[in-house]
């Protein structure tokens, strides 16, 4: 059987979450303890800045004491050694992948690292807290910084590269991820009508699972690594 020509992985918060982030919500349907319209919308950095600002200072304050994890370092060698193309997509806010030493990722949902200037539309990386008073680098003007993330009713990063892709994808993998927030739970559809074979590696069955041709199931370091390594073989 020939290898695929181009595949695209999307990874979701299962993968981060065997290296100790919490997923996207609890069985309480809250984040983190915060109703999603209290730190994930425009409205609610425009009513409550200091709020929001302390969410992702604890969020970020979580990633630095993470570390990738196997999947992490399997897709990192996939992107490194396969001999055709690998595209991946994250619908995470961390830089595991990044930490992993994957060549290249596509942030779809934005980046916790990162900050953007309301003023002078900078972007600029920030590892620490960030609060209604810090100064942007870039411009020096304080009260301007927003997370680098897309908040719900915004839309997702480089969207146009994504679909372009998916469109040549030979093989389209989703590991660690729900299956229910679009469009990216949309985007198995759109490799199947661009004839792509579909793998789905999750820990349990999804609300998208009945699109996939392939299912892997169990922990994503154990699931992944496995997988890389029969498409190395």
């Amino acid at each position: 059987m020939s290898k695929p020509s181009t595949i695209v992985i999307l990874t979701g918060a299962g993968i981060s979450a065997e290296s100790g982030l919490p997923t996207f919500r609890d069985v309480n349907g809250l984040w983190e303890g915060h109703r999603i319209e209290e730190v994930a919308t425009p409205e609610a950095f425009a009513r409550t800045p200091w709020l929001v600002h302390e969410f992702y200072n604890q969020r970020r304050a979580a990633l630095r004491k993470a570390e990738p994890n196997d999947a992490h370092y399997a897709i990192a060698r996939l992107q490194q050694s396969y001999p055709g193309e690998v595209v991946l997509v994250t619908q995470n806010v961390d830089d595991l992948h990044e930490q992993a030493e994957t060549p290249s990722v596509i942030h779809m949902h934005g980046e916790l690292r990162k900050v953007r200037c309301e003023n002078c539309w900078k972007v600029v990386r920030c590892g620490g807290d960030v609060s209604i008073d810090t100064p942007c680098p870039s411009c020096e003007q304080a009260g301007f910084l927003r997370p680098l993330i897309v908040w719900f009713g915004e839309a997702p990063f480089e969207m146009d590269r994504i679909e372009r892709t998916l469109q040549r994808a030979d093989l389209f993998v989703a590991i660690g991820t729900s299956g229910v927030v679009y469009p990216a739970a949309g985007f198995v559809r759109q490799a199947k009508l661009a004839g792509a074979e579909t793998i789905e590696i999750n820990n349990a069955v999804t609300e998208a699972s009945g699109h996939f041709d392939r299912h892997l199931t169990g922990p994503a370091t154990e699931q992944v690594p496995a997988w890389v390594a029969e498409l190395l073989a």
